[in-house]
């Protein structure tokens, strides 16, 4: 994977629910070698307010056309605010891909593989559904009402059986994502399912959980606030059982039974 500092063209920029946007730059060479759990760092001005580039996951890679890459934001700040002005035609500073993605060596023909997203962790998992090969990807979605969930259409025109939880009950299941997760790992299975996830620290704590009683591995994508997003601010950096490492560089993507919480 090669790092690169390019100029992109921004080609849509569009609202997909209150607060949240979809932004389509072509960058062919990052759509050519990124991979799924790779991001990107924005600088949304060109002056030095705000200072610091935004991380964005890569949320898809080539999906809605050769070398075009998706990148899904919340605005949480003056940054994504700024962010979410950028008009179709104008061109944006970024860097990437950056980090350690997801390994999807283990996902073969009957796997059973199942994506775990809480609010803005579906950004990454989109690209991770684009790319993996199974038999059966199955999505569970948690938010925090009905107006919140995200993206369900992407993962069904991808072959995904989707399953929704809010946590006042407007949608789906009435509960967090995680009790879907421990309803579906309390069935015996022939086979151990293959486990992803990428979401808010206490929905990943308790993924883990689940999935260390389970006696099943996961791979999860922290989400983290970054400065430098290359690793040598070391501002972004988790405790592990092997110690301090750094969300932007030895990440975001980490076996869920690496972590210390």
């Amino acid at each position: 994977m090669k790092t690169q500092r390019i100029k992109a063209k921004i080609k849509s920029n569009t609202r997909v629910a209150q607060g949240y946007y979809k932004l389509a730059i072509a960058a062919p060479a990052v759509a050519k070698t990124a991979k799924p759990g790779n991001f990107l760092m924005l600088k949304v001005c060109g002056g030095n307010e705000p200072l610091l580039r935004r991380p964005l996951s890569i949320h898809s890679a080539g999906r809605i056309g050769p070398g075009i890459v998706e990148l899904l934001y919340e605005v949480v700040g003056p940054g994504t605010g700024i962010l979410s002005h950028k008009k179709s035609g104008q061109q944006i500073d970024v860097i990437g891909p950056l980090g350690n993605g997801f390994s999807i060596g283990a996902c073969g023909p009957r796997s059973h593989v199942i994506l775990v997203a809480g609010g803005m962790g579906v950004a990454p998992l989109v690209f991770l559904a684009q790319r993996v090969k199974a038999d059966k990807v199955t999505v569970l979605i948690g938010a925090r009402t009905s107006a919140h969930i995200l993206c369900g259409s992407d993962f069904r025109k991808l072959g995904c059986d989707v399953r929704i939880a809010t946590d006042d009950g407007t949608r789906g299941f009435h509960g967090r994502v995680t009790g879907l997760l421990e309803n579906i790992l309390a069935r015996k299975a022939k086979t151990a399912p293959v486990l992803y996830g990428c979401g808010p620290k206490p929905m990943l704590k308790a993924m883990s959980g689940l999935c260390s009683k389970a006696g099943v591995a996961a791979q999860i994508s922290l989400e983290s606030h970054m400065a430098c997003g290359i690793g040598a601010c070391l501002g972004c950096v988790v405790q592990t059982k092997d110690g301090f490492q750094r969300v932007c560089k030895e990440g975001p993507v980490f076996q869920a039974d690496e972590l210390v919480w």
